[in-house]
């Protein structure tokens, strides 16, 4: 098999990467970036395409690319500048939807896309819910908007292209070590002091009914994308640990032990934080946060045969770690720093850096 992998030097993308490397049904592999890495693998084959950009010479880049795949699978995402959701909404929806139709133009036979657990709609905390919860996302925050669109742009790349396959992966939050530092530039900024993120040095975890969610380890995820390319399956797949990660879990982490605070006090303070411009985070994340049901996993254990190897509590304690550590890897988006460090963050707008 030939695969093509958009974003293959992000936190899912290196994983991805390695899976599909390490499966002999898989010759191939060409991943595509907007800035090249150091990093690389025998099978892989970096080329420099911008999924933002327009036009035929970009529409005949794709192409090259994709003629002669067997699959595609489309990863490529910009978190950044979380301050100009129409800049990410040019990259990840518009660019999304480029290369759907590439994969259209040039007929291959699947078609494999990392949706989210942030494209479905408000839902509950005490259970899991199925794949055919509605995907309607939480439309105040750039993401979860940006991820529910795309599931309806595939509806009807679905009922128009029957003959390719398409699968729909929907992780819950990805963790590993080597993305620590990346998520902490994407999420948290660069006020945060990580090296003090240890167990005896955090006394207290707030405590938020609505904080419940799930987590899935990158590697994990990067298995479940493989299986989707190798294996016949279609439709959605829902994929996270089995363990939801709530303030007791992370306070077990930390060896702290949990406060009540309620939700409307956090938001009040990741409000400030955000107006302040001391973290990348916005407000209407937190709320599409709170609100995310969680997941039942059944099908893609079933159907995918997808099982787990890292539970919830190790992938968060594998990223807090990194983040004490300030941990990275070697390629850019998941580089331990950027051009001039935390200040560099500072100095060009935290939230605003692509």
């Amino acid at each position: 098999m030939r695969v093509v992998v958009t974003g293959a030097t992000g936190n899912i993308g290196t994983s991805v990467v390695r899976a599909l490397a390490d499966d002999p049904a898989v010759e191939s592999i060409v991943g595509l970036v907007r800035r090249k890495p150091r990093w690389s693998h025998p099978k892989l084959t970096v080329k420099k395409i911008d999924l933002g950009k327009v036009g035929k010479a970009s529409e005949a880049a794709l192409d090259s690319v994709f003629a002669d795949a067997d699959a595609v699978v489309h990863l490529a995402w910009l978190f950044q500048p979380t301050r100009d959701p129409v800049k990410t909404w040019r990259t990840n929806v518009l660019g999304s939807l480029r290369v759907f139709e590439a994969v259209a133009r040039c007929a291959v036979p699947a078609l494999v896309y990392s949706s989210s657990v942030g494209a479905y709609s408000p839902g509950p905390k005490d259970r899991g819910v199925t794949e055919d919860w509605p995907t309607h996302g939480w439309p105040g925050a750039a993401y979860t908007r940006e991820k529910a669109y795309l599931e309806r742009a595939l509806d009807a790349f679905e009922a128009e292209h029957e003959q390719i396959r398409v699968v729909r992966i929907r992780p819950g939050f990805v963790f590993q070590r080597e993305a620590a530092s990346e998520q902490r530039r994407i999420f948290l900024g660069p006020f945060v002091p990580t090296s003090l993120v240890r167990p005896g040095l955090v006394p207290l975890v707030p405590n938020t009914r609505s904080l419940r969610m799930q987590v899935v380890h990158s590697d994990d995820i990067g298995e479940a994308f493989r299986l989707a390319v190798t294996r016949d399956v279609r439709g959605a797949f829902n994929v996270a640990a089995d363990e939801p990660v709530d303030a007791a879990l992370l306070a077990r982490l930390l060896g702290a032990r949990t406060v009540p605070v309620p939700s409307r006090l956090l938001r009040t303070a990741v409000s400030a934080a955000w107006t302040l411009r001391l973290v990348p985070a916005s407000p209407q994340l937190f709320d599409a946060v709170v609100r995310l049901p969680l997941m039942d996993t059944t099908r893609a254990r079933t159907e995918l045969g997808w099982q787990p190897r890292h539970s919830a509590g190790e992938a968060v304690a594998e990223f807090l770690t990194g983040l004490r550590e300030r941990a990275g890897g070697q390629t850019p988006p998941l580089a331990s720093s950027v051009e001039g460090g935390r200040l560099g963050e500072v100095a060009t707008g935290v939230g605003k850096r692509p």
